[in-house]
């Protein structure tokens, strides 16, 4: 174990926002109106929306998935990192969340770059697969269900460009990944996909303590 283990306490954390946020009004206006719903915890947090964008902007990414969408906040900070003609496919199962979406969207005028697919999503990546967007999506993002995972992964793999980027959130779920009293699917699930993200040879990975963790992978 490192010396100095990194020891992220909320009033550390609030000074990480205080210090480097850019969140605008509107993720702002959104952010608040999903912390008024019975599952918001399943929102991202600012800094990660930010760091997102950040990533976009660096490998100047043009084509974006997102497997999971809830209300939006993943996929305005990346459609408006995105160029004018970049384009988001944007994966959920749910069309109550995705309509509060879609009208942030709206007001920021990034619904044109973004192309919802409602209904399963391994159906909406096999589809892709067989499009011609398979082998040259820039960037993508994995934030659904977590059984799932490493299904969305292996597609994104063949999705997505050499060089290009995939993020798979909640790496460290709250903390249960090291608590051995877990045992459910969806721990189970994101236990193994980080051992498998460690040793995967295809990619170069990083596990990042932001938000509710986020492991970051490159393809070779």
């Amino acid at each position: 174990m490192p010396k100095r283990a990194p020891r992220i306490g909320p009033e550390i954390y609030q000074y990480v926002l205080d210090a480097s946020s850019r969140e605008s009004e509107l993720l702002s206006e959104l952010r608040r109106e999903t912390d008024e719903l019975p599952d918001a915890r399943m929102q991202i947090t600012p800094d990660q929306g930010q760091f997102m964008a950040f990533l976009v902007r660096s490998i100047g990414a043009r084509f974006a998935l997102e497997i999971g969408t809830f209300t939006g906040y993943s996929s305005l900070s990346v459609a408006a990192a995105l160029p004018e003609d970049g384009k988001l496919i944007a994966c959920d199962l749910s069309v109550e969340w995705t309509d509060i979406a879609r009208r942030y969207w709206g007001k920021a005028g990034v619904d044109g770059k973004i192309d919802l697919r409602i209904g399963p999503a391994l159906d909406t990546l096999s589809d892709l697969e067989r499009s011609s967007l398979a082998g040259s999506i820039d960037f993508a993002f994995i934030d659904a269900d977590k059984e799932n995972y490493d299904a969305y992964y292996e597609s994104c793999l063949r999705l997505v460009r050499t060089g290009g980027l995939i993020l798979l959130d909640n790496a460290l779920w709250g903390g249960q990944v090291i608590d051995p009293e877990y045992q459910d699917v969806d721990t189970l699930a994101i236990r193994a996909m980080n051992e498998k993200l460690r040793d995967d040879t295809r990619v170069d990975a990083s596990l990042l303590t932001l938000g509710d963790g986020v492991y970051l992978a490159r393809k070779r």
